[in-house]
């Protein structure tokens, strides 16, 4: 949820009966709790701004210092809400100005959670790194200080930050930009607010088995259409079988080096071949674009497939030819669409600001397409404003070819699982967990060969 989401949510619940300090007490058991199970009776320092997440970080020390833990409080200027001063007037222990600091093993970070927008202050963010950094174990309170909530912008958050607790429900500022890497590992606490979002964060799909009876067909025929670098198809058509497709055909008109036998080859060598082979009733989802190429017989290509009323996963090559045109031509589209573009591609295409969940979804809105907009923080969208995030991939994949791989996975499950946003949200997590099974220094052929294996864990 976005800051304000948030806040509504949280009116909600005080509007239900439920006091503000009764939640604040709530949100600090929280992250007591997660801060005893790391401390593990090492000495706690416990930082606390102005606002609601120091009055957090106020009611977490109390009960830290009632369990019987030695606690320091650090507050960095006097409580700006009603709750927060209350819960600075239950705190005894105690108490020095940020400046006064001295490290020591646990940090708590209460400065500023959900809702910062600007810059932090520079002899503050100097401090605050300082004691990150001489710490050995560091929580933040919702969000690491420093983080923009919405769009995980860098506004000075230090790097080393070990946990963070996310209170009521996770924010775009913890997998986007600067804060998927600046959050460490990432805890919820849910606290027992009802949440009304369509946003959710990408979670390990539930595949089915194939049945007693199935056949090749009943699993889905993806076509792979080829173009100026062979290589990159046949990368997502390899894909697109290990996801589990049934049948997989290469159209093109290139000579056949070393590959999968089960691979089956069509010869495509023009716009009207193609339109003859897509007429095929036994198509299921058509990939279009990697290696493509972006000459006149490439567009000739893409005005094709846009015509055929078939699944169409749209990546490379295809996306910079529809370039600034996209939506235009994503309009008149007679069947779904899915489009895979990483940033340089989808600046190409969409205009527009704000934070890249908005951009995506004003743009899968515009272009009434999924799009998987993919990054270190992969931000998928469907024409109806469901998100799917996905953060902390493995950073081996920026690599040529695991787009393609990507694409063909997608197929797979587009063959699979049908519309919308399900088979884009299970293709990125498959293709992450691929990576992970692949290690380091991956190449996207290899990527595939650890695709089955992630299969299986979703089976």
């Amino acid at each position: 949820m976005t800051a304000a989401q948030m806040r509504a949510a949280e009116q909600a619940v005080f509007a239900s009966g439920v006091a503000q300090d009764e939640l604040m007490e709530r949100a600090a058991a929280a992250v007591a709790r997660e801060v005893a199970r790391f401390a593990m009776d090492r000495p706690i320092l416990i930082l606390a701004g102005p606002g609601n997440n120091g009055g957090d970080a106020y009611v977490a020390a109390r009960l830290l210092h009632a369990r019987g833990h030695d606690v320091n409080l650090v507050a960095t200027g006097t409580p700006q809400t009603g709750a927060a001063e209350r819960m600075q007037a239950l705190w005894q222990g105690p108490t020095s100005s940020l400046y006064a600091a001295r490290p020591r093993p646990v940090l708590v970070d209460g400065l500023f959670g959900t809702g910062m927008t600007r810059p932090l202050e520079r002899g503050l963010a100097a401090v605050f790194a300082d004691l990150v950094k001489q710490a050995d174990f560091t929580l933040s309170i919702d969000l690491p200080s420093g983080i923009d909530t919405d769009s995980g912008a860098d506004l000075g958050a230090p790097r080393g930050i070990d946990v963070t607790l996310a209170l009521g429900a996770l924010k775009p500022g913890h997998l986007l930009d600067c804060g998927g890497e600046r959050c460490g590992t990432l805890l919820l606490a849910d606290l027992d607010i009802p949440i009304d979002t369509r946003w959710r964060s990408v979670a390990r799909p539930r595949l089915d088995t194939p049945g007693a009876h199935s056949h090749k067909y009943c699993r889905g025929l993806v076509a792979v259409i080829e173009g100026a670098m062979p290589g990159a198809a046949r990368l997502a058509a390899r894909a697109a079988m290990a996801g589990g497709a049934g049948y997989v055909v290469l159209a093109g008109d290139r000579p056949w080096g070393d590959g999968p036998d089960a691979l089956v080859r069509r010869e495509v060598r023009s716009a009207e071949d193609l339109t003859e082979f897509l007429g095929w009733d036994r198509i299921d989802a058509v990939v279009l674009g990697p290696g493509l190429g972006r000459d006149r017989r490439a567009e000739a290509f893409l005005r094709a497939a846009f015509a055929a009323p078939k699944p169409l996963i749209l990546d490379g090559d295809a996306l910079t030819l529809l370039g600034s045109n996209a939506a235009r031509w994503l309009q008149t589209r007679p069947a779904p669409t899915w489009l895979t573009p990483h940033w340089g591609e989808f600046d190409r295409m969409f205009a527009g600001e704000g934070s890249k969940i908005a951009r995506t979804l004003a743009a899968a809105a515009e272009a009434r397409a999924t799009i998987v907009h993919k990054g270190a923080d992969t931000v998928i969208a469907s024409p109806k404003g469901d998100v799917r995030l996905l953060a902390g991939a493995s950073p081996w994949l920026s690599t040529a070819g695991t787009g393609d791989v990507l694409a063909g996975l997608l197929a797979a499950q587009v063959v699979q699982e049908g519309k919308g946003i399900v088979p884009a949200s299970a293709a990125a997590w498959l293709h992450a967990r691929a990576a992970q099974l692949a290690g380091p220094a991956l190449i996207a052929d290899a990527l595939i060969m650890h695709i089955p294996q992630a299969v299986s864990e979703c089976l």
